[in-house]
């Protein structure tokens, strides 16, 4: 595997009375595309920047394969950076923007030359290499940064929001070609975005960061299905969330004996009475988690709007794990591929639902803007993402 595993150990940093960062910990694999990923102000970018060796930390070490790199300047590690603005010379050719880094290195001009136009090809801009940076398109442009940046043959490519200042389309082409360069070049890849959809579709694992802290890393699997705070449930995607208390919780027992995961039913007073439940068991929903909870404890849950199933009639099924309610649509949005329905519950609680265009002829009656209407969905796409506070 190349690229170098990198270990953030214990970050803090200040700026004035400002906690860019609060104990920060987690190790990057060799080879892996790794994201950061937040809102703006979050300490992405100032993580980065101390990982490059353009910030030091207040507190901890950065460890790239357990050597300690904090001592070192930039320019002696192991890294390099490509930032959202390009930062390509203007005066210079495509050619010698991405020479640059070696003729500062005073390498063989035979040497140079092999190797940029081997980089020009990996970045396909071959036929481009006589042009000027302000002949070139945005994504061309951010194609000739990220080729300077791998000359060197860094053991770690850090980018900094390299697509924010493209248009979407273009954002989502140059995404898949940044993918695959990964692949061809296998080395250590660290991703600044804000972007979920950025992040989830091309990382091997996720850091989710708010306010100075990493709140979760996971695959993108593990931070979409089970997200680990409230936070990070609403940040990725879109989600229902809604506070409950646990009153039961019962083990989940596997084939060969083991148990895994928890049934847990709750009462969950906002979405009101369940259609079909009996006098005693109107509010309770069922829902699973990993862990096991406490029977009293206060706990937010969470349903992603695309797991939840609409229809004009009551639902028929046997199955004790069923949540059903009966609303009224109060907002149908077409958008193409799904439509999205805002489901007004009995006692007022709003739902997302979103259902996925497929066959027109399997999609059943068509719901529209006052229907009532039936929602529901499994025990196993409901999913406790968070205690509350006592």
């Amino acid at each position: 595997m190349k690229g170098s595993s990198v270990t953030i150990n214990h970050v803090s940093k200040h700026f004035g009375n400002f906690h860019a960062l609060d104990d920060v910990h987690f190790t990057i694999n060799k080879g892996e595309f790794f994201s950061l990923l937040g809102p703006s102000g979050c300490g992405k970018t100032t993580l980065l920047r101390i990982i490059a060796g353009f910030e030091f930390p207040d507190n901890g070490i950065v460890l790239f394969d357990d050597k300690n790199v904090i001592p070192l300047p930039a320019n002696k590690r192991q890294s390099n950076t490509v930032f959202q603005n390009y930062a390509l010379f203007p005066h210079l050719s495509v050619y010698e923007n991405i020479a640059f880094p070696l003729r500062l290195r005073k390498q063989d001009k035979t040497l140079i030359d092999e190797k940029v136009r081997e980089y020009l090809h990996l970045v396909q801009l071959d036929a481009h290499m006589n042009k000027k940076p302000n002949q070139l398109s945005g994504g061309q442009r951010q194609r000739v940064a990220i080729a300077r940046a791998l000359i060197n043959e860094p053991s770690v490519l850090l980018l900094d929001e390299p697509l924010s200042a493209l248009d979407a389309k273009l954002r989502s082409n140059l995404l898949v070609d940044l993918d695959a360069l990964h692949d061809k070049i296998g080395i250590t890849f660290i991703y600044v975005t804000h972007d979920q959809s950025e992040a989830l579709s091309v990382s091997d694992r996720i850091a989710v960061m708010n306010q100075g802290k990493v709140l979760q890393v996971g695959t993108p699997f593990e931070i979409y299905e089970s997200p680990a705070t409230e936070f990070v449930a609403q940040f990725i995607g879109e989600t229902n969330i809604f506070p409950s208390r646990v009153v039961e919780c019962s083990p989940l027992v596997l084939p060969d004996g083991s148990s895994q995961e928890f049934m847990v039913t709750l009462e969950a007073p906002q979405l009101g009475c369940r259609y079909g439940a009996d006098e005693n068991a109107k509010q309770l929903i069922k829902v699973t988690d990993y862990e096991q909870t406490e029977i009293g404890q206060k706990v937010c849950f969470t349903v992603r709007p695309e797991k939840i199933r609409i229809t004009l009639e009551p639902p028929v099924t046997n199955r004790n794990d069923i949540n059903i309610f009966a609303g009224v649509v109060e907002e149908p949005v077409y958008s193409g591929f799904q439509s999205k329905f805002y489901v007004r519950l009995e006692n007022g609680t709003i739902v997302k639902v979103f259902k996925q265009h497929t066959n027109y002829l399997d999609d059943g009656p068509e719901i529209e803007w006052k229907d009532n209407v039936y929602i529901s969905w499994s025990a196993n796409d409901g999913y406790i993402v968070e205690d509350i506070d006592q």
